[in-house]
């Protein structure tokens, strides 16, 4: 007679096993070929289901130096992000990707200029990336100093480009950074505007959405709570 014991024992080794081929999925890196049969919704439920396992305490835990030799004569990643410089962003770690997965394109305040626009085009057209996300997130400095209009340096200039999304965040009293629903507006505007000036601004990534061959999303970071939330 199947013992009580054998069902549990047989139910545990089954579930070990399913967890150890989900995790050896998770950490195969992306080849042309899984690229290739990757969609641009496949790519933001990556993103996502990556979130989720970092917010729930899940990550996996790939063999690092293993994925180093498996890219090392090529890359194939499925999606790209613009995000913040802040140390408590790192896309890869809050989307639980790992070496070969995703671009990542860095600016204090997520925002598009020229050089961005040229790297978004690399990783899309000549790499293969199926969606593009800009990820903003709580807390953003860079959104409170072009709200209090700082002036440092090259800092001046480089907050003057996050200054369209404070003028167009609709607010009452005085323009302040300590007004934390202000900045949260303004962070939230800064990422929605900076994904419709990749399509205003780039006729090649424009043309990509318009044959639904990448996706482009805006998305916040909770820094409190480490999830990311993308915008409808």
């Amino acid at each position: 007679m199947y013992s009580r014991r054998a069902f549990v024992t047989s139910t545990a080794l089954s579930l070990a096993a399913a967890s150890s081929a989900q995790a050896q999925d998770a950490c195969a890196v992306f080849t042309p070929a899984r690229q290739t049969a990757t969609t641009p919704q496949d790519a933001l439920r990556l993103l996502q289901e990556g979130n989720e396992r970092f917010v729930s305490g899940k990550t996996v835990n790939c063999d690092l130096m293993k994925q180093v030799h498996a890219t090392a004569n090529g890359q194939a990643p499925f999606a790209a992000i613009v995000g913040c410089i802040d140390s408590r962003v790192p896309p890869e770690l809050i989307f639980d990707q790992r070496i070969g997965s995703i671009f990542t394109a860095r600016i204090a305040g997520n925002f598009i200029n020229t050089d961005i626009l040229g790297s978004l085009e690399f990783s899309c057209k000549l790499s293969g990336a199926k969606a593009i996300v800009v990820l903003g997130h709580s807390e953003c400095g860079a959104i409170k100093g072009a709200i209090d209009q700082a002036k440092l340096g090259n800092l001046t200039e480089m907050l003057s480009h996050i200054e369209p999304a404070v003028a167009a965040t609709k607010f009452e009293g005085k323009r302040t950074s300590k007004d934390k629903k202000l900045v949260q507006a303004v962070a939230d505007t800064n990422a929605k505007l900076a994904a419709r000036m990749i399509l205003s601004r780039s006729p090649v990534l424009k043309e990509m959405v318009d044959k639904k061959e990448i996706v482009i999303a805006a998305a916040m970071n909770d820094i409190e709570t480490g999830r990311v939330t993308f915008f409808t």
